[in-house]
């Protein structure tokens, strides 16, 4: 029995160079399979993955720069208006700056001419003073002649006569 397995022990251990290119020519068999069968497939799929992704990267960008056009649209738009509202503040002052300056204009327009005829009513006031003050000195005179001629004074009766008279015109008046 030592001798039989000897011997297959030795047979064994021999170089079989058969079997070795068996399973190299089928390790080859099995790389074309793989190679057409799951390789190219999954090669199909890898490439396919990459254009989507390559895809949706530019997708991605475009949206990246439309959205940054659409920022720079909307600050324009917002300096603008901004410079509007304040080209409307502006335009609002200078209106009300004219307004205010008509107003005083004609308030101060309204006070010369209430001024203006406050003094010629107070002219014909003083007119009518005058003229009824010269009324009563003419009385008054026309009164003392007719009195002296009734009767001769001296000349200190004469001024008691005009003082007298003096007074009594102040107090009708």
């Amino acid at each position: 029995m030592l001798t039989n397995s000897l011997v297959l022990g030795a047979a064994g251990s021999g170089f079989n160079g058969g079997d070795i290119l068996f399973q190299l020519f089928m390790f080859i068999i099995l790389l074309a399979l793989l190679k057409k069968f799951a390789w190219g497939p999954l090669m199909g799929i890898m490439q396919q993955r990459e254009e989507h992704i390559a895809g949706e990267i530019q997708a991605a960008e475009e949206s990246r720069t439309e959205a940054k056009k659409l920022l720079e649209e909307q600050r324009n738009l917002l300096k603008e208006a901004r410079t509007e509202a304040q080209g409307l503040i502006e335009n609002a002052k200078k209106q009300g700056d004219v307004q205010r300056e008509e107003i005083i204009a004609a308030a101060r327009t309204e006070s010369e001419r209430i001024k203006e005829s406050a003094k010629l009513e107070i002219e014909q006031q003083k007119e009518q003073a005058v003229a009824a003050i010269r009324a009563q000195v003419a009385s008054l005179s026309v009164l003392i002649a007719s009195k002296v001629i009734e009767k001769e004074l001296s000349a200190a009766d004469q001024e008691k006569l005009i003082n007298e008279y003096i007074q009594e015109a102040g107090e009708k008046r």
